[in-house]
């Protein structure tokens, strides 16, 4: 028997040119909302700083937000970068998250800053220090079994077990998910050059662990959805333009589509920004199913998380409904 492929939402919070923080916080609970009507498996957040067009910085919280707003939905962090947090800090705050919200709960952890030189000193990291396989271990520790003698404790947090992820979008995240048996997230929705080996560095050696027992891999991929795949094309600009942007030093808040993005940005770096986006499904419902199914049938996911920065509000509500009915008929490809 075929089973069918679960479905997510990866999403920034992303604050609109013309719109506030308090906008893109209201759209973010909205679209949880209509995500979990509409059958997706969970809704993350990923953690950035300094960025004008996101709203997800303090991720932690939001995740709370949308948990309070939402009653299904799995809700958690795609992710947390850990190296700007004491373990401790983070395992206090997502076991408060998991006992306010039992069994809902997800902690994805990444390695790199999320922001930028005066970033990493303003969060008072230094940045000499690699110690990420270390802290995932630690924040491990303090989520499971209770440890009644520990000079340390997360309260709350001891007993939640909640389920932590390793993103990455390179081979080391990959390694270090299948040395301690946890699953997997790649970033493949703008680095996915290293995806297909990625995917199968984790699933040659993953060693079953107390968390899985196999390999579990989320592969990330861009969706704009439209009625109208022309219009879907127009919507998919807003992101291509954001990345040239953010890939030039000039990160702001999320642009309106245009009708000739190559005369705005140039077709020399259109093309590099499709290179990196590539990973995407872009049209009308049937365009994006077959596109999503592409995806499926080449990386054989355990589960896809779908991602579209889109300018207008009701145009991205639309895109993620016609994502929905596009991946509810996709089924899991076990992979090789």
């Amino acid at each position: 028997m075929t089973q069918t492929l679960p479905f997510s939402i990866l999403d920034l919070s992303p604050v609109p040119e013309g719109q506030t923080a308090q906008d893109a916080i209201r759209n973010t609970i909205d679209l949880a909302q209509h995500a979990e009507r509409w059958g997706y498996n969970r809704f993350w957040l990923a953690e950035h700083h300094n960025m004008p067009g996101i709203a997800s910085a303090a991720t932690a919280v939001l995740i709370g937000l949308v948990a309070q707003a939402t009653s299904t939905i799995r809700v958690g962090a795609g992710g947390i970068m850990l190296p700007n947090h004491a373990p401790l800090t983070v395992a206090e705050a997502f076991g408060t998250l998991a006992t306010a919200f039992p069994g809902r709960i997800d902690l994805g952890l990444g390695r790199a800053p999320g922001g930028d030189g005066a970033v990493i000193r303003a969060l008072r990291r230094d940045p000499m220090a690699d110690s990420f396989p270390q802290d995932v271990v630690e924040l491990l520790d303090y989520l499971g079994p209770e440890r009644p003698g520990a000079a340390v404790r997360a309260l709350p947090g001891e007993g939640t077990n909640v389920p932590v992820w390793i993103l990455g979008s390179s081979l080391f995240g990959a390694q270090l998910a299948a040395h301690l048996g946890l699953p997997y997230a790649f970033a493949s929705h703008f680095a996915p050059d290293d995806l297909e080996q990625a995917l199968q560095i984790y699933r040659d050696r993953f060693r079953p662990s107390p968390w899985n027992d196999k390999p579990y891999v989320i592969v990330a991929a861009n969706v704009f959805a439209a009625d109208d795949a022309d219009e879907a094309a127009y919507l998919r600009t807003t992101m291509q333009l954001a990345f040239a942007r953010l890939r030039t030093g000039m990160p702001g808040k999320l642009p309106r589509p245009i009708r000739d993005i190559d005369a705005e940005i140039g077709a020399p770096m259109r093309q590099a920004v499709d290179r990196a986006l590539r990973v995407s499904a872009v049209g009308n419902e049937a365009q994006v199913r077959e596109q999503l199914a592409s995806i499926v049938d080449t990386y054989r996911p355990d589960e896809l998380i779908l991602t579209g920065q889109i300018h207008d509000h009701q145009a991205r509500l639309r895109s993620f409904e016609l994502a929905s009915k596009a991946a509810s008929t996709l089924r899991l490809r076990h992979a090789a």
